[in-house]
């Protein structure tokens, strides 16, 4: 029935209580069997998410557990790790005395993944405000996992956001600041590290012997030689150049405008783009309700859903599972993977 019955179970953060993690985690428990699902405990309040399941009338049984227990449990209950920290039951109304659990989970998690007893991480949707509400000091999520993962890789992690779906897979290399500081934030390193990152987790984690890589150009025909920009000769074709010299399969800058159509897509693995709607657009116009975000260059695996909280239709039965299944799907094969370049 599951796909990582041999090895360990995924981790799942709820993320925020108030928000649809607990309705999607809740869900897609119930469709273990007919999706095939790969076993995954979560990290949460057991009370909190009995409440939301007795709210959206779904028969899931919840059972406290140690990691070591999911596998045996995962038939017949959603397995849950507690937290000490009890997070109140408020679906749609974010509060910021939840946030010390939603910290507390992702940091479980990252801690349980990195000592073998979880393959991977599937973190549900966060919202930033209550966090910040509470003191919390980083920009996001993707952000925080980069810092808890430093004390086991001994340096600095620089994460890369890749929108993976299951006809396109894109890489922003700048990603949450205004468009117009954009080409002053691009250089010709931040590119190149993007692309290395990206090449190598296509190989290890997706399987991809050798990716193929293309690269946007930042304007409009990538410049038109000049005549639209100078950015595209002067940063991103030296990267590219670059990349190829070291023997990635990389090609660009290409026009970003004729890169999305369906004869294109079939000429690479992923598309690495200049800025965040350059990336995010193209991906979920194709696969919003099936997009996955994975964060490359972790030591761990980590996937997401890709959509926010939705605090409007938390506990309202509303909220569809689809990209969480796809979250977890993913996390699982990226952990085959893994396991077998390792």
């Amino acid at each position: 029935m599951t796909m990582l019955s041999s090895r360990p179970p995924l981790a799942v953060s709820c993320g925020d209580p108030s928000g649809i993690g607990p309705d999607i985690a809740l869900t897609a428990w119930t469709m273990r069997a007919t999706s095939n699902l790969p076993v995954f405990y979560c990290l949460g309040d057991p009370d909190q998410l009995a409440a939301r399941a007795r709210l959206l009338d779904l028969h899931v049984p919840i059972k406290t557990i140690d990691p070591a227990q999911a596998v045996a449990t995962f038939a017949d209950a959603l397995p849950v790790v507690p937290l000490s920290n009890r997070m109140e039951e408020q679906p749609g109304t974010p509060l910021a005395g939840n946030a010390a659990g939603t910290i507390e989970a992702i940091d479980r998690a990252v801690a349980l993944t990195v000592v073998g007893d979880a393959a991977g991480i599937v973190t549900a949707p966060i919202s930033k405000k209550p966090l910040y509400d509470a003191g919390f000091a980083h920009p996001g999520h993707t952000e925080y996992l980069a810092e808890l993962a430093a004390p086991h890789t001994g340096t600095q992690t620089r994460p890369v956001m890749m929108i993976a779906g299951p006809r396109l897979r894109t890489i922003p290399v700048t990603i949450h600041m205004p468009l117009a500081e954009v080409p002053a934030a691009l250089t010709t390193e931040l590119i190149a590290e993007t692309i290395r990152i990206a090449d190598s987790d296509l190989k290890r984690r997706f399987g991809i012997s050798r990716p193929r890589i293309a690269v946007a150009g930042l304007n409009p025909h990538a410049g038109e030689d000049g005549a639209l920009g100078a950015e595209d000769a002067a940063i991103v074709a030296p990267a590219v150049d670059q990349m190829q010299a070291e023997g990635i399969n990389a090609t660009g800058p290409l026009p970003a405008d004729t890169m999305f159509h369906t004869a294109a897509r079939e000429t690479y693995d992923v598309a690495v783009c200049m800025y965040h709607d350059q990336a995010l657009i193209p991906a979920k116009a194709l696969d919003f309700d099936q997009g996955v975000n994975v964060t490359l260059g972790l030591p761990f695996i980590r996937t997401s859903p890709d959509h926010g909280t939705a605090f409007a239709i938390a506990g309202t039965g509303a909220a569809r599972p689809d990209s969480f299944i796809a979250a977890l799907t993913m996390a699982a094969q990226m952990a085959s993977n893994d396991q077998a370049a390792a």
